[in-house]
């Protein structure tokens, strides 16, 4: 237990009391006793009332994570381990773990920690001081559970290196954690190859969070004309070649990610039927529209346009305008897929959006379905940073 005790301000703590996990650096009226940065404190009620404990670190605005709601826990090796335990049981009753997200942070009450599981590679990205002392304790604890299940993990790297550090006072790294290996890894998921670039990808490499989205898409693209817009590297373009489709044209901004898309199309056979190319989403659909060219299905997974609550306003002309743009080149009764990945953008100002965008369009939106995240990156509630991704598909009727 923290020998450093925090007490709240009278009405704050909200969020914790309501079952989240942070507490930030202006709910905290007083710090008895000595501590450095990444250790773990006690956290107390402004009338004395134990709220549990957490890492602390006066770098951060967040100022205290916190680890578990009991006042006696011994915060150690044991402890640690459990956490770790339980993620990776949960993986293996709800999700494929032939590659999954093992560790997601908050989710799994091991907070700033995101730990990906690349067929028998890990990457691990660590974005919390507090929980970067216990980070080569937890990949070891996690190598232990796989071993348990016959899974051999052959390497290790870290892909620490998002800007969000520095707000922890901690220095951006990437590199391996051991024995160098090939940084291109091959993983098969819902019946599709890629070549995950754990080093030079985005973020961790891959997003698995889109899996099960992605294979709602097959099922649509049978004998069909599909546009796969913020294509990255391909994945839901490849679900759609697999799916049966006719034709596919995936776009994206980065000539590095359609560059790895055409890969993954080589290593899936899927050359003839399925294009990439390195075009402006935004000065593409208005030009597709103009040609007169109209798809079955089109797709939108854009980047989180809303980054932080004073962007929100910007994100929603942004989304509503993609939105618009493609309702106009589906053809009538086929289908949008679109989806939102940012937290700061909720289900009810998401739905919002889309219905404006139709309206604006004169086009009717029948719901299909709706779906968040895959459950490996699980959603907590109270938690709200924990619940990101929104995902729709319509079919896109006339407006009568």
């Amino acid at each position: 237990m923290g020998n450093t005790v925090v007490t709240l301000k009278k009405g704050e703590g909200r969020t914790i009391k309501s079952g989240g996990m942070w507490i930030y650096d202006n709910e905290i009226d007083s710090i008895m006793g000595n501590f450095a940065d990444g250790d773990i404190v006690l956290v107390r009620d402004f009338d004395g009332y134990p709220m549990g404990q957490g890492f602390i670190n006066s770098n951060s605005k967040i100022r205290i994570r916190m680890m578990t709601r009991k006042k006696d826990q011994e915060v150690d090796g044991d402890f640690i381990k459990m956490r770790v335990r339980n993620a990776w049981e949960y993986r293996k009753k709800t999700v494929d773990i032939s590659s999954c997200r093992v560790i997601f942070g908050e989710a799994d009450w091991l907070p700033g920690l995101v730990v990906d599981k690349f067929s028998d590679v890990l990457v691990v990205q660590s974005l919390a001081l507090g929980i970067d002392r216990w980070k080569e304790e937890i990949i070891s604890d996690l190598k232990e559970c796989m071993e348990e299940d016959g899974i051999e993990i052959r390497g290790v790297y870290e892909r620490s290196d998002a800007k969000v550090r520095r707000q922890e006072g901690m220095e951006l790294y990437k590199g391996f954690l051991g024995p160098e290996f090939d940084t291109k890894v091959e993983i098969l998921e819902n019946s599709v190859h890629y070549l995950v670039d754990v080093k030079e990808g985005q973020k961790t490499g891959f997003f698995l969070d889109q899996k099960y989205n992605r294979k709602a898409i097959q099922r649509l693209c049978k004998d069909a004309k599909v546009l796969d817009c913020f294509t990255h590297t391909g994945s839901f373009a490849l679900n759609a070649g697999i799916g049966g489709a006719a034709y596919v044209l995936g776009v994206d901004a980065s000539q590095l990610a359609v560059n790895q898309a055409k890969e993954n199309a080589v290593l899936n056979g899927l050359t003839e039927q399925v294009e990439f190319i390195c075009a402006d989403v935004f000065e593409l659909l208005p030009e597709l529209e103009r040609k007169g060219e109209v798809f079955d299905v089109v797709i939108l997974d854009p980047p989180a346009f809303a980054k932080s609550r004073n962007s929100i306003k910007n994100a929603v002309k942004g989304y509503r305008e993609i939105n618009l743009r493609a309702m106009k080149l589906v053809k009538e009764g086929g289908y949008l897929a679109t989806c939102s990945c940012s937290h700061f953008m909720d289900a009810e100002l998401f739905a919002k959006t889309i219905h404006q965008a139709a309206a604006n369009v004169h086009k009717r939106l029948r719901q299909v379905e709706f779906k968040t995240q895959a459950p490996d990156h699980p959603i907590l509630w109270a938690a709200e940073e924990s619940y990101y991704l929104k995902f729709y598909i319509f079919q896109v009727c006339s407006d009568f």
